[in-house]
């Protein structure tokens, strides 16, 4: 078994990033204070086509070289916002008949593998602060609160880690 090379994976460009069609998924940061959380989730981003990025209250915007570091050129493909106020883009979103999910620990939350996206519809998943997690406002305002089952003696997970293993079981649900 030999390793690919780059120039071997059949990557899209940007552009073709741009006009190619988009999981109907919306990822919305609220106050990450890591500047590499934020480029690693729009590398992942990037990955499975995810349609938008809202960086919420204290988070960075790009250009910004630490979250270049860690998206490698993502915040280039990937559509971005900055949104000042999560509690109100999740109004906003929630108004477009968006799906918002907070991503959180919190009591009678529905655990990620039994959360059943709809086909035809759209979600947005808000991530929440390294320290705090999710606004409990923003919480109260979701239409659910999804989260994931953790087994060992850690309280959670690193917020770029949650992300990917939420983008990821939500774009395979929706194939």
């Amino acid at each position: 078994m030999r390793k690919l090379k780059n120039n071997e994976l059949g990557r899209i460009t940007v552009d073709e990033f741009k006009s190619v069609e988009k999981t109907p998924l919306i990822v919305v940061l609220d106050n990450i204070r890591s500047l590499n959380n934020i480029g690693s989730v729009f590398r992942t981003s990037d990955a499975f086509l995810v349609e938008k990025i809202y960086l919420c209250g204290i988070s960075a915007t790009p250009p910004n070289k630490d979250i270049h570091k860690t998206a490698l050129g993502a915040t280039e493909s990937v559509a971005w916002e900055y949104a000042e106020d999560t509690l109100e883009l999740v109004k906003k979103l929630k108004g477009e008949s968006v799906k918002v999910l907070s991503i959180e620990q919190a009591e009678n939350s529905t655990k990620l593998n039994d959360f059943q996206p709809k086909k035809g519809e759209k979600y947005a998943i808000v991530m929440g602060n390294e320290v705090k997690g999710v606004q409990q406002e923003v919480v109260n305002a979701s239409d659910f609160c999804i989260e994931i089952p953790q087994l060992g003696t850690k309280h959670s997970l690193n917020i770029s880690v949650t992300t990917g293993v939420v983008i990821w079981d939500l774009f395979q649900k929706m194939q």
